[in-house]
């Protein structure tokens, strides 16, 4: 399938590693050009040096006001077709481990500044009366997942304020979208291994075979996998999709409406 994406320009967050790595090459290899953003420098350069002439590093803080109001003025005037809405998780923690701080920090990293940039970018979308918004969260919006409360609360956050914007603009030819990953083979899985093996006094090894035993088809997902339906929910094909938080979770969610 062509997926339309040939020298369209994306931003991706959090584009050097797990998830955004995988979207970031999974665009580029389509054709696309991607406007990456991560904390690593060297990263950024790797990525640049890898697919010479696709890739505008920025190596920022997405979190930050300052990076987002940079990457407004680095996209300009240019066609922007979408953005990958991506960033790390807070720490593994039990409800009763958390102290206020931790709160407050979640919100900054988990919800606060993913509004900032729909903001910032819905006014541009809407002159152009086309965009694509993607936002990986986890499939803890539907699944709570054990030592994971600051996720599993303020994720939630993200899906209803997606939802409810995706019906104010569904007229404008703006789309958003959540992906729900569930356990893959990432590195932001290890900090689960490790708190796991931690609170059940288990080698890391131990605990990671516990997390692929509860997923039905038996084994951890493939970031690259993951990547393939993302590109085609940031392509034009995607058009009549928009407010849906889609598990990606090898049948690990058992909810009827996972």
């Amino acid at each position: 399938m062509n997926l339309k994406l040939k020298n369209k320009l994306f931003i991706v967050c959090g584009a050097t590693s797990g998830f955004g790595g995988s979207i970031a090459k999974a665009l580029i290899n389509e054709g696309a050009n991607v406007i990456a953003v991560a904390r690593s420098k060297e990263n950024i350069k790797n990525l640049e040096n890898e697919f010479p002439g696709k890739v505008e590093g920025i190596a920022k803080d997405i979190t930050q006001s300052s990076t987002i109001s940079f990457l407004k003025d680095k996209v300009g005037d240019r066609q922007l077709d979408g953005i990958l809405v991506n960033a790390g998780g807070p720490p593994a923690k039990s409800f009763v481990e958390t102290e206020l701080k931790d709160w407050d920090d979640a919100y900054e990293s988990l919800l606060r500044w993913k509004i900032e940039i729909t903001k910032a970018f819905i006014p541009k979308f809407t002159k152009q009366n086309y965009g694509r918004f993607l936002f990986v969260e986890s499939m803890s919006v539907k699944q709570p997942v054990e030592n994971l409360v600051l996720s599993n609360s303020l994720r939630l956050s993200v899906v209803g304020f997606v939802k409810t914007l995706s019906q104010e603009i569904a007229d404008r030819g703006i789309t958003l979208n959540i992906l729900a990953p569930g356990y893959h083979d990432t590195q932001a899985m290890q900090r689960l291994f490790v708190k796991k093996s931690q609170v059940q006094n288990i080698s890391v090894e131990q605990a990671g075979k516990q997390f692929e035993d509860e997923i039905k088809m038996g084994k951890m997902g493939n970031p690259d996998e993951f990547a393939s339906l993302a590109i085609w929910l940031l392509s034009p094909h995607s058009r009549y999709i928009t407010g849906q938080t889609i598990s990606v979770d090898g049948g690990l969610i058992k909810s009827v409406f996972g």
